[in-house]
C-alpha cells in the first residue's frame, strides 16, 4: 500500500503547478514583446562613434527597411522615423501637447491623404546619440496619429547622411 500524500498537499501541489505555468507563459510574452520591439526600433540604443572632427551614429534598417531610432526632443525621450520626403520634423500633436511644445502660425501640411492643417514651433535640443542638433525648425501636425516623430529635413539638412549596406549613417562635424 502507498501513501497518498493528504488531499491539502495535493491542492497545494497542483496550486503550485498552475502558478508556474502562468508565470512561464508571462516571462515568455514579455520575452517575444521585446523581440517584436527590437525587431521594430533596432536602434532603440543608438551608439555613437567619436571621430576627430565629428560625431557619427550608424543606423540599422528595421525589417520593412524604415530606419526608426529612439532618441530625444529638448531632454524627452521620443522615437524618430527618418524620412527624407519630410521637409520638417513633424510631430503629431498629443505628443506635442504631452512634451509642452508651443503652436505658433498655422500652415497647410502636403501628407500622402492631401492638405491638414500644422502648426509651426521650434525645438530647443533634438538628440539622437551623441549628435545634438539646437533650435530646428519642425511642425506640430493634428491628423498625423501614432507617437513616432519624423525626422525630416530640417534636422537632416544639418547633418551629413549616407546609406551603406542596409545602414543609415549619420554624421554631425564640430
Amino acid at each position: 500500500m502507498t501513501d497518498a500524500p493528504p488531499p491539502a498537499q495535493r491542492k497545494l501541489g497542483t496550486g503550485m503547478l498552475i502558478l508556474a505555468w502562468a508565470a512561464g507563459l508571462l516571462l515568455a510574452a514579455y520575452w517575444f514583446s521585446d523581440v517584436e520591439k527590437r525587431q521594430q526600433n533596432p536602434n532603440q540604443q543608438p551608439e555613437s562613434r567619436h571621430l576627430d572632427n565629428a560625431v557619427e551614429v550608424r543606423l540599422e534598417a528595421n525589417r520593412q527597411g524604415h530606419f526608426l531610432v529612439d532618441g530625444q526632443i529638448n531632454q524627452q525621450a521620443v522615437t524618430f522615423l527618418v524620412d527624407t520626403g519630410a521637409s520638417f520634423v513633424a510631430i503629431p500633436a498629443e505628443l506635442a501637447e504631452e512634451m509642452g511644445l508651443q503652436r505658433g502660425r498655422r500652415f497647410m501640411v502636403e501628407t500622402a491623404n492631401g492638405s491638414a492643417p500644422g502648426f509651426s514651433t521650434r525645438l530647443q535640443r533634438l538628440r539622437i546619440g551623441d549628435i545634438e542638433l539646437r533650435d530646428v525648425d519642425a511642425g506640430i501636425v493634428p491628423g498625423m496619429g501614432g507617437d513616432d516623430v519624423l525626422l525630416g529635413m530640417s534636422a537632416l539638412r544639418q547633418l551629413d547622411f549616407s546609406s551603406r549596406g542596409g545602414d543609415l549613417l549619420l554624421r554631425q562635424y564640430q
